[in-house]
């Protein structure tokens, strides 16, 4: 046993979240380093899909509505999410995707600037942000209603002036995993005259974010990655309760009317992020999700911090005992990345795929990213140990030179 096994036991050992690993459908020979990308399926889960299919929809049918609340799951989700990023209960609502909540927050933002007077139609954003983030603003800058407005992250802070109405960005790159000053940004924004909309979708349950704290305006967030919701989880949308009555969405669906079993046919907005809601929420998905949220609400994001820190920093310890010495993209400091290490390489994508074939999944991020993500609830220090030791073996070998692991796939 080398002495980095040794430590990886020892830290094991004296893990208080290692009992919430059982609390997962764990998979045999698999280090799953990809939980930054799809979270884990909790052991909950399928039984709690399954009595939402047999008993709610197979016995009660349409009264679950109302017997099995079905009609408040995206508030009652949306609560449980809010302590979670520093937010109140009724300041959260889990509906729809990232993207679809991205262009309703934008397209608010905008209009909220209107009603204050400004004519201002700027999004500043960075190059390099998850790309549907910037697809959003390029949608409604095709509508003539916004304009696209790109700054380094370095320069962000100089890019805000009396044009810009929103700051738009990703708090942990979804590369890099580098994280933005959330209170910084937004403080410079709204000295500058700027709401901000912050994306979560790599934060949310990985390390404690503080909306409120910070002054945001508007977030939105993930459900599959960290909070564990399965595939195509519904996400969450965030507005500070200072912005409720002037909130305005586009998407105005029966499900954010006022009264929507009124069927009347003027749209009236419900009351504050009620209006976010648009068609009928997926309670599968919705289901799915609650499960997970709780999960990470009882473990608690300061502790899956602490841990999620120390795991990637012993990841590094055990590649230096390996003796490999890769390009690290991510912040050095623990303290300004979330949960992930990501390395350049040119061969990035071969060398995921030879890991992948080892059982190491971790995943690729075009042009030449390796990317692994360190989600604590379910990682061990032995997981650390065993993926560098993989990782060396890799290059020592070769084994990532063979032509099956240069063939991209359609998923990456």
């Amino acid at each position: 046993m080398t002495d980095t096994e040794q430590r990886a036991r020892e830290l094991d050992a004296a893990d208080p979240l290692a009992v919430y690993r059982e609390r997962f459908v764990l998979t045999e020979g698999v280090i799953y380093l990809d939980g930054n990308s799809l979270g884990m399926l909790p052991r909950a889960t399928p039984a709690r899909l399954a009595e939402v299919v047999a008993q709610e929809w197979g016995q009660d049918l349409i009264r679950s509505w109302n017997s099995a609340d079905w009609i408040s799951m995206p508030q009652r989700i949306g609560g449980k999410i809010a302590p979670l990023i520093g937010a109140q209960s009724h300041e959260v609502i889990a509906c729809d995707s990232v993207s679809v909540n991205l262009f309703k927050l934008i397209a608010a933002a905008l209009a909220m600037q209107a009603q204050n007077g400004k004519r201002r139609k700027v999004i500043l954003s960075e190059p390099g942000n998850f790309p549907t983030d910037l697809y959003m603003i390029e949608g409604l800058e095709r509508q003539g209603l916004a304009t696209r407005r790109l700054a380094p992250r370095e320069r962000i802070a100089e890019a805000l002036d009396e044009d810009v109405a929103l700051l738009l960005l990703t708090q942990t790159h979804y590369k890099t995993g580098e994280l933005f000053d959330m209170a910084a940004l937004t403080r410079a924004a709204h000295e500058a005259g700027a709401l901000v909309l912050w994306d979560l979708s790599h934060s949310c349950g990985a390390f404690p974010v503080e909306l409120n704290a910070c002054g945001a305006d508007f977030a939105v967030g993930c459900g599959y990655k960290y909070l564990n919701g399965g595939p195509g989880a519904p996400a969450f949308a965030f507005v500070a309760e200072r912005h409720h009555d002037a909130l305005q969405q586009p998407l105005s669906g029966w499900m954010g009317h006022a009264a929507p079993f009124a069927f009347s046919d003027d749209y009236a907005p419900g009351a504050g992020v009620d209006r976010l809601l648009c068609g009928t929420p997926p309670i599968l998905g919705m289901a799915a999700l609650e499960v997970g949220v709780e999960l990470i609400a009882e473990i608690g994001v300061d502790r899956l911090h602490a841990k999620s820190q120390a795991l990637s920093e012993f990841f590094r310890t055990c590649l230096a005992a390996q003796g490999l010495d890769l390009d690290l993209v991510s912040p050095t400091d623990p303290s300004k990345r979330g949960s992930q290490l990501s390395f350049r390489h040119p061969e990035a994508y071969a060398l995921s795929q030879a890991l992948i074939a080892r059982g190491v999944i971790g995943d690729f991020r075009d042009p030449d990213i390796l990317r692994l993500g360190f989600a604590p609830a379910y990682l061990r220090f032995a997981d650390m140990a065993q993926a560098a030791r993989h990782l060396a073996e890799v290059f020592a070998s070769g084994e990532w030179q063979r032509p099956e692991f240069s063939q991209r796939a359609a998923v990456t």
